[in-house]
């Protein structure tokens, strides 16, 4: 059983606020955690939308893809180029 002293008490409160880092820094913490949740969001957009995707050097090489495509069946594919590599990805979304 813990001791029911001030002096003990106020120990025991010191000694939880050391643990926590101090109050002080609160928004320095926050600050730096919603950056590292931005890099990761980055990272996995960057994954999404480059990394996992094939990476054709000019328009013309995409195109020529898309036509091979096309006799194999699959229609409806276009390309564009990519803001992350500068390369040239194929894709099945409808631009307007």
């Amino acid at each position: 059983m813990a001791s029911r002293k001030p002096s003990a008490r106020a120990k025991r409160r010191e000694e939880f606020r050391a643990e926590l880092g101090g109050f002080d820094d609160v928004f320095a913490r926050e600050e730096e955690r919603r950056e590292e949740l931005a890099a990761e969001r980055e990272h996995a957009r960057y994954e999404k939308a480059c990394a996992s995707k094939m990476r054709y050097a000019t328009r013309g090489d995409a195109l020529d893809a898309i036509a091979a495509c096309a006799e194999h069946g699959r229609r409806g594919l276009t390309c564009y180029k990519c803001s992350y590599c500068g390369g040239w990805h194929l894709t099945s979304h409808p631009w307007s």
